[in-house]
């Protein structure tokens, strides 16, 4: 009888384990998935043979604009053990234009859509990385590594928007978007947090680093509108021709008021 109901204890004991989520030793990690993400339409996936490349710059033309510093007005513990700046111009010393969102608009066949992990992650109240790209149909990981009261709230157009709160014990939770779109994303709680999402349906997008470089690879030949959207500038397009197992410039500019 001791037997029966030591087996029974541990029974219970191991079932409060899961329920809890004691089980999972990964659970502040990106979401592992085997998902295919979603291509647009019409888009043929294959192998491609003798693609060519598209790299260069996205710059700012004129002075370099200040970096504006943001108040912290709420938890301050937490949130102002860091300054916190507006990320929404971000220029370097050569004038290289950071987080411009480059992809192509019309490409109809080209190398397949890999899945992989994606996180955004609330760190210091700040949105890292500030901007990502995120295949659509792919899970992302939320992560709240502030222990403290976040709010996600997407504005969308064409995906469905998100307001959710994220308390300091929900280390993790997840959201799948399910059409290509620029995605803006705030805390209602902390308003000086903001960040972006770039939703994709094909793989040839990219977003420009701190010196404004950016690279897409293994593309078809072939002339392409390349598209650049950055959060404060705007969006402008140009035309760009891909010759086989060759490289070429996709560098644009942009000015205030461009």
């Amino acid at each position: 009888m001791k037997k029966v109901l030591n087996l029974a204890i541990s029974a219970v004991a191991l079932s409060l384990v899961f329920a809890c989520g004691g089980g999972d030793a990964g659970g502040d990690k990106p979401a592992k998935t085997s998902k295919r993400p979603r291509a647009a339409a019409g888009y043929k996936a294959g192998p491609v043979t003798d693609g060519g490349a598209i790299s260069g710059r996205v710059t700012f033309a004129g002075a370099i604009p200040k970096v504006k510093k943001l108040e912290v007005t709420k938890d301050t513990n937490v949130c102002g053990k860091q300054a916190h700046y507006d990320e929404s111009v971000l220029v370097s010393d050569n004038n290289g234009l950071a987080n411009v969102v480059v992809k192509i608009t019309n490409i109809t066949a080209g190398k397949e859509m890999e899945a992989g992990d994606y996180l955004l992650d609330q760190n210091g109240c700040t949105f890292e990385p500030h901007i990502s790209i995120v295949p659509a149909g792919s899970p992302l990981t939320i992560r709240n590594s502030d222990g403290i009261l976040h709010n996600i709230h997407t504005f969308a157009e064409v995906n469905k928007s998100v307001n959710v709160a994220q308390p300091g014990f929900k280390k993790t939770m997840q959201q799948t978007f399910e059409k290509a779109e620029v995605v803006r994303i705030a805390c209602d709680v902390h308003n000086w947090m903001t960040g972006y999402i770039a939703v994709s349906d094909h793989p040839y997008y990219a977003i420009t680093g701190a010196d404004g470089s950016f690279e897409m690879t293994d593309v078809p030949a072939g002339t392409y509108t390349i598209e650049y959207w950055q959060e404060s500038l705007g969006t402008q397009t140009m035309q760009v021709t891909v010759e086989a197992a060759a490289t070429a410039d996709g560098s644009a500019e942009y000015a205030v008021g461009s």
